[in-house]
């Protein structure tokens, strides 16, 4: 298990009790390779539990604007306690190693030391021109280094624009098959973390099985239920869009593979996690509340927004049962995420907790539940037809007002309330979430 500093003569150890954090070597080969550089190890290669720690980077290489130290994307390690044969050649920019006296003493005393031993005065001037020519090596090492980190940050970019672009293609070309899009999101997911993959797995799975379940019931109150369960392309886009864009974010900020949800280490990777996570428990707090709260409910649902009593399947309607049913949906995903997090993670006991995603899965079933029976009690048309006696999402002139304006469909709503509840509540997380 990697505790240990990998810096030469440095003998810091993990402890949660001392004000010394550990940083993992980049994952980026040049920045790696810089770094490798800098530890001035011969034939040293960092491994996947390689670290340094924090005493060997300056105040300056700190990200200061949140309660936790982390590093920024260009920090490199420029403080080590080398020997002085070391210290010299880190000095001079150079692989050649130069005697103490050339690196330490300076030219001055250099001169009286060689001339006291004989040396003539051009060789003198020859040692002089040869620090001189070194030094400007150094500077020259330094510019390229500076256009080297700016060439890799505009590729960065340029790598992210054509991302997004591939992605937003993918969604276009699978309008026309929903099996096709959900392949394509599967795919993503599942590159990238296996615990995504699992939760959006879990998702489907049991949001397919409780839209079937009483079906003969909802058929009589819904005037849209299909039987079987079966989605469209536009309910697999607004349900996987979200968590198929923060899948992609998540490889181009840590690459593919699980890691822990530890803000204080990786704190830009663990709020797209818990982004993805929040869209996904959202979506099946929804789904769960509406197709188990019609069907269990004793008492008629009430409108979010006035707390009046209106006909089951009404949009914004709520119970108590389905509130439940949410936060059940939303602990669930929670709960896989957290499983297959014990089974692929291999850093959890050097990492801050890892429960209170089970927690937070549940918050966002139940919060985007809620946010989402808000949007369809005052944005989503809700009609009585008194002919038939159910409920319809269209004003025609059979139906009778109930709640909403006809501005946004049942698919709207649910890809509004993914990507607010996937916005809020990662940067509540951080507050809250367990330290190491």
């Amino acid at each position: 298990m990697p505790t240990n500093c990998a810096a030469a003569g440095c003998a810091n150890t993990y402890n949660k009790h001392i004000n010394i954090s550990f940083h993992r070597f980049p994952l980026d080969p040049k920045r790696r390779k810089e770094w490798v550089r800098l530890v001035r190890r011969k034939n040293f290669v960092p491994g996947k539990h390689t670290f340094l720690c924090s005493k060997h980077f300056e105040a300056s290489c700190f990200d200061l604007t949140g309660q936790t130290r982390r590093l920024k994307m260009d920090a490199v390690p420029t403080i080590f306690d080398f020997c002085t044969h070391i210290k010299s050649m880190f000095q001079l920019g150079t692989t050649e190693a130069l005697p103490p006296s050339k690196a330490v003493l300076g030219p001055a005393v250099e001169h009286r030391r060689k001339t006291a031993h004989g040396m003539t005065a051009p060789r003198i001037q020859g040692v002089q021109l040869l620090h001189t020519k070194r030094a400007l090596f150094s500077m020259t090492d330094l510019d390229d280094n500076i256009c080297q980190r700016y060439i890799e940050m505009i590729t960065n970019i340029v790598v992210l624009s054509l991302i997004i672009c591939i992605s937003l293609a993918f969604w276009i070309m699978s309008m026309t098959a929903s099996t096709y899009y959900a392949l394509v999101v599967g795919f993503i997911l599942t590159i990238a973390n296996f615990s995504f993959f699992t939760s959006l797995l879990m998702f489907f799975l049991s949001s397919s099985k409780l839209t079937k379940w009483k079906g003969e019931i909802k058929k009589r109150v819904d005037s849209e239920y299909k039987e079987g369960g079966q989605r469209n392309w536009i309910q697999v886009f607004c349900n996987g869009a979200v968590p198929t864009e923060l899948a992609l974010l998540y490889m181009i900020e840590s690459g593919p593979g699980e890691i822990p949800i530890d803000f204080s280490k990786q704190y830009s990777a663990s709020w797209m996690c818990l982004s993805l996570l929040a869209a996904l428990a959202c979506s099946a707090g929804d789904t769960w509340a509406s197709e188990v709260g019609p069907v269990l409910s004793k008492s008629p649902p009430r409108l979010i927004t006035t707390w009046k009593k209106v006909p089951v399947g009404t949009n914004g309607g709520v119970t108590v049962v389905g509130l439940t049913s949410s936060l059940l949906g939303g602990t669930f995903v929670g709960l896989t995420y957290f499983l297959t997090q014990l089974a692929f993670v291999s850093d959890l006991d050097i990492s801050a907790p890892q429960w209170p995603i089970i927690a937070f899965g549940g918050l966002a079933g139940l919060l985007g539940s809620i946010v989402d029976s808000y949007l369809g009690a005052t944005m989503q048309f809700t009609g009585l037809d008194e002919s038939t006696g159910m409920v319809v999402n269209s004003p025609t002139k059979e139906a009778k007002h109930v709640a909403g304006k006809p501005i946004l469909d049942n698919n709207a709503v649910n890809l509004f309330s993914s990507v607010l509840v996937a916005l809020l509540l990662p940067t509540a997380a951080w507050g809250f979430w367990p330290r190491e």
